[in-house]
């Protein structure tokens, strides 16, 4: 058996220091996460950060740089994620765009109300993107290749 990470992008925004987020039901439970999503086949990376921000908050983003390429293991699956964290900035929402399934909404929240209540995050990728972010880690995106 061949293992497969699920290979995941999300988007780092912020705005007036508030980070972009989406509240969504996963697993009947509500959480936040980035706006982030499944790699297609097909696609490359900053396209697949650019539609997946769009179908969960219907903004579109512009990617500027990668804040990093993180590993994650689910503590109570049998699944690795390879995320792609990708800064960026959004343009003006479209109101009539329907959301992906599973998606509540968009909203911002700053990094002390996300530390607040780290339970009702995703995931540990959630905050540590942010604090990356923050940190100022970012990368060119000429560094990602695709041939």
């Amino acid at each position: 058996m061949i293992w497969m990470p699920h290979v995941t992008v999300a988007a780092v925004v912020e705005k007036d220091e508030r980070f972009l987020l989406v509240e969504e039901e996963v697993e009947g439970r509500r959480c936040f996460n980035q706006p982030a999503g499944h790699w297609d086949p097909g696609e490359g990376l900053l396209d697949a950060v650019v539609r997946e921000t769009l179908e969960e908050t219907g903004y579109p983003f512009v990617p500027e740089s990668l804040i990093g390429i993180y590993h994650w293991e689910h503590p109570h699956k049998d699944l690795t994620y390879l995320r792609f964290a990708f800064a960026g900035r959004v343009g003006a929402r479209d109101l009539g765009r329907p959301l992906d399934t599973g998606i509540i909404g968009p909203l911002w929240l700053s990094l002390s109300q996300m530390q607040a209540q780290p339970g009702q995050m995703r995931s540990a990728l959630v905050l540590r993107c942010v604090e990356d972010y923050l940190a100022g880690q970012r990368y060119p995106l000429n560094i990602l290749q695709r041939l």
